[in-house]
This record gives structure tokens, sequence and C-alpha cells, in this order.
């Protein structure tokens, strides 16, 4: 038995590759699993609940079949996907938690977080993360027409596509702060802390008050799935290829 976490999916119908892999991880890898952890950035852009595309519901009927199968599955909001509220975890058996989340896994105390929260040299970023989560501004978001909502989001990610890569530098500036990790895990306290949002996957020692703690993190599926895999007695970090395009009918 096997406790499964992922993150950064960033579905879409413009990938059909990635949801058919994801699709093929849920009826077969993790179907025996104790539990699953979505880490957030499951969708590329969630307009809300009220979403009723043929993709919106093809991810909800997946994940209701995997639930309905007695496996707890979990879930954690991205930047991409904070909008997922109540209607989307009664239609699929997801239980939402907040970010961070600590849960017990195999005994061992573990925070588990998206991981933007740890990106503190991204300034505008941070800045940005608490305007947008304003509650007041996500029921004005989520009063706005579908059809407005669906503008927006094909505007924003129409916008990531044209942008021109990173350097490394602005890549350094985008990646976890070693000072706030080791603030999170001496606020937590705990030896274990699991995230995706940096898409660099990776273990990293670090040393806390003394002691050795674990981060663990996740991988993006941009080019190949990207799985954790958490027994009794080890993690392993796991990637899967992506499906030729002519296995994509889901």
């Amino acid at each position: 038995m096997a406790t499964w976490f992922v993150s950064d999916l960033h579905l879409s119908p413009a990938r059909p590759d990635i949801a058919h892999l994801f699709f093929d991880f849920l009826r077969d890898t993790a179907r025996s699993a104790d539990a699953l952890y979505i880490l957030g950035d499951l969708f590329d852009a969630w307009i809300g609940d009220d979403d009723t595309s043929a993709f919106a519901a093809q991810v909800q009927d997946e994940l209701r079949r995997f639930t309905d199968h007695g496996i707890p599955t979990y879930f954690v909001a991205g930047n991409r996907d904070f909008l997922i509220g109540r209607r989307f975890a009664e239609r699929t058996g997801v239980k939402l938690l907040t970010d961070p989340y600590v849960i017990n896994l195999y005994t061992t105390p573990t925070l588990i977080l998206h991981g933007d929260l740890l990106c503190t040299d991204d300034h505008s970023y941070q800045r940005f993360r608490r305007w947008i989560r304003k509650p007041w501004l996500t029921k004005l978001l989520l009063a706005l027409p579908l059809s407005v909502r669906m503008r927006i989001a094909n505007k924003l990610r129409a916008t990531s596509k044209t942008q021109q890569p990173l350097s490394e530098e602005q890549l350094a500036i985008m990646d976890a702060n070693t000072t706030t990790v080791a603030d999170y895990f001496a606020r937590y306290n705990v030896p274990q802390m699991i995230h995706g949002h940096t898409h660099r996957p990776a273990v990293h020692q670090h040393r806390v008050d003394g002691t050795t703690a674990t981060r663990i993190v996740l991988g993006d599926w941009y080019t190949q799935g990207s799985m954790l895999k958490v027994t009794h007695e080890a993690h392993n970090l796991m990637q899967q290829p992506l499906p030729a395009a002519d296995r994509c009918e889901t």
C-alpha cells in the first residue's frame, strides 16, 4: 500500500495527453492507494465550480469514479485553481484542505502545501497572491458571468504561452527561499514537507534547530507525468512518459 502525491498537472483541453495520463493514473496506478493528495494546479485555470464545459465535467467524473472506490482523496489549492470550492468537492468526493496542512504520513508529521508561499523572493507575486486571495475579491470574481471568467482565463493562458524563457536569476527568484522553508519547518514543528509549484522535483535536506528535516518537491506534468509514492519504508519520486497523440482519446 502507498500514498501518492501529485501537483502542477495544469490540465486543460489543449493538452489531452496530460489528461489521458492522469486518467490512466487514477484508473490503474493509484487505484489501490491508501490515499491521494493533489497539491494544487490540477487545472491550468479553474474559473469556478459553475464551469459547464465538457472538459471540466470529464475531469470531475474521473475523480468521482476514483473516490467511489473508497480511496481518500485530498486537494490543496494552487495559484491557478484556488477558485475550486464546495460544489467541486461534492461532485468529485475530494476533500478540500487548507494551505498549508499537516498530515500524519505513516507516523511522520508532514507539512503539505502547494509551495508558492515558500517563494518569498518573488515579491511581486507575493503581493499579487495576498491581493487576489482576499475573500471579497474571490466573491467578486465568482460573481462575474461565466463567459467573462472564461475570457480572462484564456487571456492569461495566451500571455503565459508568449512569455520568453526565464533566466537563471529569474528562476532562482521564483524558487523556494531556504530561510522561509526553515521558518515553516519550525512553525509547524514537523520533520518533513511536501510541495509543488516550483517545478523542480528533488529531495532536499535542511538543518533546522540542530536536526535534519526533509523537503520533497513534486514535478510538473508538462513533458512527463510526475508522482511521489510514499510507503512505510520509503518515498520515491517517479516519472511516467506522456502518451502518443493517437492514444489520447479518453
